[in-house]
Formats: C-alpha cells, structure tokens, sequence
C-alpha cells in the first residue's frame, strides 16, 4: 500500500507537485515563479474600520481606473479587473506577437451599517481606495459592553 498516493488521490495540486518533483527532478521542480500554474495572480488587499467607516485597499499596481469594475449586488462588494495587451514586432523575416492577459476578481460581505449610496472608489499610484460610510445610526452605537456571567 502507498501511502502517498491514498492521501493525494483526491488532491491534484498535492499530486501534481510531487509528480513534478519526482518525475522531471529536483532541479526543474526549484526553477518555477510565482506566474506558474500552481499560484493565482489576487492583489494584496488591507481592510479596517474606524467609528465613521470601512476602508478597503486593493494592491493593482499597472492598471489603470477604467480596468476595474466595481459593484454591489445582494450585499456583496465585487471589485474586478481586466487587462489585454497585445505587442506586435515584424522585422524582415519574422512577425511575433505577444498577447497578455491579466484579471482578477474579490467580493466582500458589506454589512447592513454602510450607507450604498455613500460609497467612494478611488485609484491611484497603483492603490484602489474604497470608503464605505456608515449609516449615522450604526455611528451612535458604537462598540457594546457585554456582560460575562
């Protein structure tokens, strides 16, 4: 009984990991980056909260503000983006194009405190800044106590 193979029949990455490892050896499995197969292009995102609202910051440097897409629907924050480039070089006996291709797509739950209409998206240098105003009441309540019995 194989012991590895039962616990990965059921986990391609696991499997496909050590198959590259052992099936085309230690030196081509160290020689990969993160634009392989195995690692999804997601920006690095911060969120925080004060007493007047949410604040999201999505990490997209290269884009510019028409590349992203941003709604709201049933709750939910989609924050999207899509870039094609395209470069051609024709030289006297060869033509070679180049075709890139990069999106990406993150959702967050907005809380019934934020006020929709309120919200603002800004980019720049790299860095989408949203800001989700709290309604007025959520702002008066604050933080609560709560007993421990």
């Amino acid at each position: 009984m194989n012991i590895m193979k039962k616990e990965t029949e059921n986990l391609p990455f696991v499997k496909s990991v050590f198959s590259d490892f052992f099936d085309t050896g230690i030196d081509k499995f160290f020689d990969f980056n993160l634009d392989n197969k195995w690692f999804k292009k997601i920006p690095a995102t911060n969120i925080w909260s004060d007493e007047k609202a949410y604040t999201i910051e999505v990490a997209a440097p290269g884009l510019k503000k028409e590349d992203f897409k941003v709604t709201i629907e049933n709750d939910m924050l989609h924050i999207s983006a899509e870039k094609e480039e395209s470069k051609e070089e024709t030289k006297k006996n060869f033509t070679r194009r180049e075709y890139n291709f990069n999106s990406f797509s993150r959702s967050f739950y907005v809380p019934d405190v934020v006020s929709m209409e309120k919200i603002d998206a800004h980019y720049e240098n790299g860095l989408l800044r949203l800001v989700l105003p709290k309604k007025e009441e959520a702002k008066k309540n604050g933080a609560k106590k709560i007993a421990i019995s």
